[in-house]
């Protein structure tokens, strides 16, 4: 227990505490004649105003971040025009550039920034030589506009870049002169670049920690030595050898100094990922039930950069239709027969219970991908396609050779929550059959489209449509799980999960022969990672090959949450039918990823 005496002593010692602490802390202003625009900008620059949200109290700290504020505040001051402005920051009434750090007050209360900015300036003249052929300067960057520094760097950036494109590797700023006129409030800027001589790609180098041998590596990346230099063909090595998966790390370095015939060495320091990877995904529908999908695959598994994978899924549990599951497996190997044409092997083992049909399936292929551009891929082959099927047709046996061929185009900003961009995939797949079965081809193409507007790009239009057609054959003579369904996630949402076919009569019903969906979905930005989505999905099946001809229609539509990761956004829909005849009743979809 304490005694009087001693309590009496603890009392004063907190008090002391106390005291310290309200000592210790210090307020701070900001006073500026300028716009509400520029004042804000400036708040949000200054470290003493983030000294005082951080509750910083050390008075060695506090003129730290005094002195650091005049350059600060001159540069933000200069990236907006001014540059005839006064700074004064007052430290309890002394100006703190005067303030040492070797001489500190025992601690300081009051810190009062006073900015008067004086006029904007405008650029008067404005020149940078030399220029290379089509040079597009800053928009900016010309007499009578706000005379903004940054855009002074950004013409020096324009300028050698395209210097850079024209094979100048070695393009650099030769010298510049900026004159501020105060009486006419006009800024003058004359750049001078020294563009070097023309370049040519000289011989690329390895480095780094990996163990793909060294012939395998330079012809993946394919460097064209010899050629007009240009960054886009840097560019397209990095995507050659990120696109076999084997790296973690690839970084190009182009040589300080030029080899003695104008040509430019380049080192490519390249770190391996962990040779084997496992992953998973789920989702979950409130009619079709939950997926499960996992993967195993190992890279580099002979040292010439390949990769072989195995992915199972499951789908339909719990759901009111049935269960599914596939398994597959795939091996390849960049660079092979050509230097542009990657190796596939693929195998694929199929069970799908499906509303309106039973099938069993095993398919196995061998293909090329080959680079078409940097944003564009395209893939062809040759396979053996073999399924059992129970459907309201009967049971039957389809055996065909199938000739795959695919091609793609991608210039999403982001594949798993896209804000700009679009995206484009079609699917030919001519069949020929074999012990009766009928010969056609199956065609399917998926275009996307993204366009975000507002401030901060706070709106999303995100707008899809798909094509699918089957011609040469009967849509009863082909296998169902190559026929057209619609209604569920990946087409109609709000619609139960393949509810739309073609129907037989008397109960029966199979997949049509053609398909058109629409969808439409508005994204906005709300707080933070938070977001809110409105859709509206159109399905149309038809008995002819063209798609929206002699069709049946349905469409959904709903609102939808969506909560940003570090890894994608985490998706939450609510979904009912609008019309036709195939459903009623709201529908739940969660996973991760847009919807597309």
């Amino acid at each position: 227990m304490l005694n009087a005496t001693k309590f009496a002593a603890v009392i004063c010692l907190c008090a002391a505490t106390l005291g310290g602490t309200a000592a210790g802390a210090f307020e701070a202003r900001l006073d500026s004649s300028g716009s509400d625009d520029l004042s804000k900008r400036l708040r949000a620059a200054s470290a003493v105003l983030e000294a005082v949200g951080q509750d910083v109290t050390a008075p060695e700290e506090i003129i730290a971040a005094v002195q650091s504020d005049y350059r600060t505040l001159i540069g933000t001051l200069y990236r907006e025009g001014y540059y005839g402005p006064s700074i004064s920051i007052r430290v309890d009434g002394r100006e703190g550039a005067s303030m040492s750090l070797i001489s500190l007050p025992a601690s300081i209360s009051t810190v009062v920034i006073t900015v008067a900015p004086g006029p904007q300036f405008v650029f008067g003249e404005t020149r940078v030589v030399p220029l290379a052929a089509g040079t597009e300067l800053p928009e900016g960057f010309a007499r009578g506009e706000i005379a903004r520094a940054s855009l002074i760097g950004e013409a020096s950036d324009a300028a050698i870049e395209a210097w850079r494109e024209a094979s100048h590797a070695k393009a650099a700023p030769a010298g510049q002169d900026i004159v501020a006129d105060h009486d006419t409030r006009t800024l003058d800027a004359d750049l001078t670049i020294d563009p070097g001589p023309a370049v040519t790609l000289g011989r690329l180098r390895f480095a780094g920690n990996t163990t793909v041998r060294e012939d395998r590596l330079w012809r993946i990346a394919n460097l064209p030595t010899g050629t007009a230099y240009h960054p886009d063909k840097l560019v397209l090595v990095t995507k050659r050898l990120q696109k076999t998966g084997t790296f973690r790390s690839i970084t190009l370095r182009e040589a300080d100094t030029l080899n003695a015939d104008g040509s430019l060495d380049i080192t490519a320091t390249l770190i391996d990922e962990k040779p084997r990877r496992f992953g998973f995904g789920a989702e979950l529908s409130s009619l079709e039930g939950g997926t499960l999908s996992a993967y195993w695959m190992h890279r580099n598994l002979t040292d010439n950069a390949d990769r072989l994978r195995f992915d199972g899924e499951i789908s339909g549990l719990g759901g009111t239709t049935g269960v599914d599951a596939t398994v597959s497996a795939s091996y390849r190997r960049p660079a092979t027969v050509t230097r542009k044409t990657t190796l596939v092997l693929g195998a694929t083992v199929e069970h799908l219970d499906e509303p309106d049909y039973l099938s069993d399936s095993g398919e196995f292929t061998l293909g090329f991908d080959v680079e078409t551009s940097p944003n564009s891929t395209f893939t062809a082959g040759i396979g053996y396609r073999y399924s059992e099927v129970e459907d309201d047709l009967g049971s039957r046996n389809f055996s065909h050779v199938i000739f795959p061929i695919s091609g793609s185009r991608d210039t999403r900003d982001n594949a798993l929550n896209p804000a700009s961009g679009s995206y484009f995939e079609a699917e030919i797949l001519p069949f020929v059959g074999i012990d009766g079965s009928a010969s056609g081809t199956r065609v399917f193409a998926d275009g996307r489209g993204y366009r975000s507007f507002g401030d901060n790009d706070r709106f999303t239009f995100a707008g899809r449509l798909q094509l699918g057609s089957v011609m040469g054959a009967d849509y009863t003579e082909v296998p169902p799980d190559m026929l057209f369904f619609s209604g569920g996630g990946g087409t109609v949402r709000g619609q139960p999960y393949q509810s739309l076919g073609v129907d037989l009569g008397g109960g029966d019903e199979t997949g049509g022969a053609s398909f058109l969906g629409l969808s439409a979905e508005l994204r906005t930005k709300i707080k933070g990672p938070i977001s809110v989505v409105g859709f509206y999905d159109l399905g149309g099946i038809g008995t002819t090959a063209l798609p929206g001809e002699d069709a049946e229609w349905h469409a959904g539509a709903g609102l939808g949450l969506r909560y940003e990761t570090g890894f994608g956004p985490i998706r939450f829909d609510l979904a009912g039918p609008v019309s036709g005849n195939t459903g009623d009743g709201v529908q739940i979809y969660i996973g991760i990823g847009q919807a597309f």
